[in-house]
């Protein structure tokens, strides 16, 4: 669990986590002090200050760390104190406000320091880059001067009208121009030796070694903010043994603190999912000569660290800072399906907006079946409302339960994506078309698109419906599916989209598949054959076999 390994490409981001946290232990530092003013002036000035500093409604998603859920914790605490006197005051200010402080200007300066040996190690690099670059074009233009030398050579020899010390100067030139050539190739093979050396030196051992330091300066924040809020609690227990019961609250909301655990809540924040660099190939350019074209070098595009690196919004990359919003930064997106986030980041941003709508389906789910239960009240005694007072409502519940389940889909189908590439189902062998569109349907949870697994027919083998049973004059294979019993409509209702049919007040259909519990029955109607869904609530079922459905 080290942030040099798992946030090797997340300085930006480490960089603002590590000035943000200082900003932290700076306004813990503020409300020791503000709270010691507050101390002398009794519970009304103490209470306030507890209120100021509650944290705002867009800063909640920030308070996931555990030392920001350790200070909600003291505050409520805190303000069941209220009615202290100066002594406790005087105790903060000299044991632990002047700590902190000296705590701060310490860190600070070795963020500082950290950063700066950072910008070093990057503008190194970007050095040895540029060398490379010179040496590889400065090959570029010998071979090419070694080349025209040989052809020179080549039409100087072949011409027999010059003279043997005109042919003797072309051979001498030519032979010049290679042992330039060849010490130019040398050079430029070394340079990029150096360069993959420093490279690899960079990534896996300067830059991670910077990255541990700055993570044990955090962690060392961390653990401290722990020690001044316990030291704070054994200051008040001194002077007021009568509120040890709120104090030790204190304590225990001081003691889940864990610079661990807020280590690996960094990680899963800021780890992007993307593997280092490769090595940069070597690029032989006689290689030219007989066809084969090298690829060309595409480094790690390093920038050189601006000054601004060692303040808040500084970082090490060539991307421009986003703007974040809170205590902790965290990525953000602008597209729906978050394609344009690291792997991590789109797969924890589309698990939860599964996990909301899915959350959202049940919520609606639950109201839409208080609205049957009242619906029944009503019809059960006439004199406490009209049951199609409350058809509205249902229409207008089942529309949002339609809109949620296809939304749903949309981001499931999101979410595959991002784990692995789709496999396209294969159609069923024994179902006409009208029934693969259904058994598509059914593969999308739902003839609404909402939630419930595959809709599944009983066996056709053991048909034992009786004399008026119409299943096998219906079937046959590859066309319609045997009917499994007759339902009728208690409700009429209208199809709102793909894959459902309207029915009519006491209309009756057969039912051709059972609802497997995601609320709908797929039913043929008994004049014109037309299949689809209905809601499982609107109908009375009257199985063949079974007694229910």
């Amino acid at each position: 669990m080290s942030w040099g390994t798992e946030l090797w490409d997340q300085y930006d981001n480490i960089s603002l986590h590590t000035q943000k946290g200082i900003d932290f232990l700076e306004k813990y530092g503020h409300f020791i002090r503000d709270r010691c003013t507050i101390e002398l002036e009794y519970a009304g000035k103490l209470r306030r200050l507890v209120k100021n500093y509650q944290p705002k409604k867009k800063d909640e998603e920030d308070y996931q760390y555990s030392p920001c859920r350790a200070f909600k914790h003291v505050m409520t605490e805190v303000n069941d104190l209220a009615g202290q006197h100066e002594v406790i005051a005087e105790n903060l200010q000299a044991n632990v406000i002047r700590e902190l402080n000296i705590l701060v200007k310490d860190i600070k300066e070795e963020r500082k320091k950290h950063l700066q040996d950072g910008a070093r190690m990057v503008q190194n690099l970007n050095t040895q880059i540029l060398s490379l670059d010179r040496a590889k074009k400065n090959y570029e233009k010998a071979f090419k001067e070694a080349e025209r030398a040989l052809e020179n050579f080549q039409r100087a020899d072949a011409d027999y009208n010059l003279s043997r010390a005109e042919v003797e100067k072309q051979r001498m030139n030519m032979a010049i121009k290679s042992q330039q050539c060849e010490e130019t190739k040398n050079e430029y093979a070394n340079q990029l030796q150096k360069t993959n050396e420093l490279q690899n030196q960079h990534y896996h051992i300067l830059m991670p070694d910077v990255f541990r330091q700055l993570q044990e300066l955090d962690e060392k924040r961390i653990k401290n903010i722990k020690s001044f809020m316990i030291q704070s609690v054994d200051i008040e227990k001194n002077v007021f043994p009568i509120i040890i019961k709120c104090l030790d609250g204190i304590v225990n909301a001081a003691e889940q603190i864990n610079e661990k655990e807020d280590t690996q809540l960094v990680i899963e924040r800021y780890k992007s999912g993307f593997q280092p660099p490769e090595d940069i190939p070597f690029e032989d350019l006689s290689a030219i000569k007989s066809g084969e074209m090298p690829p060309p070098i595409n480094p790690v595009p390093i920038t050189t660290l601006r000054p601004e690196a060692m303040t808040v919004k500084g970082t090490m990359s060539s991307g421009k800072l986003k703007k974040r919003v809170g205590l902790f930064g965290i990525f953000s997106s602008t597209k729906e399906d978050y394609s344009d986030l690291p792997p991590n980041q789109r797969k924890k941003k589309l698990q939860q907006r599964v996990e909301e709508i899915t959350a959202k389906i049940q919520q609606e789910t639950a109201a839409r079946d208080g609205l049957m239960k009242m619906k029944g009240v009503y019809e059960q005694n006439p004199a406490l409302g009209d049951p199609m007072s409350i058809e509205g409502q249902l229409n207008e519940s089942g529309h949002k339960l339609d809109k949620l389940r296809q939304e749903l889909q949309k981001y499931q189908m999101y979410l595959e994506e991002a784990n692995k590439p789709a496999v396209s189902p294969s159609a069923p062998s024994r179902r006409s078309k009208s029934h693969y569109n259904g058994a598509h349907l059914q593969q999308n949870h739902s003839p609404e698109s909402g939630l419930g697994t595959s809709h599944t027919s009983l066996p056709d083998s053991d048909n034992e419906h009786g004399d008026n049973d119409p299943a096998p004059g219906d079937y046959c294979d590859g066309d319609l599916l045997p009917a499994l019993g007759v339902c009728r409509a208690l409700y009429p209702f209208e199809a709102t989209s793909e894959g459902s049919i309207p029915m009519h007040d006491g209309e009756e259909l057969f039912i051709i598949e059972l609802d497997q519990g995601d609320g709908w029955t797929r039913v043929r109607r008994q004049k014109d054959g037309e299949e689809g869904f209905v809601p499982t609530s609107y109908i009375e079922c009257n199985l063949y076999k079974y007694n229910s459905c």
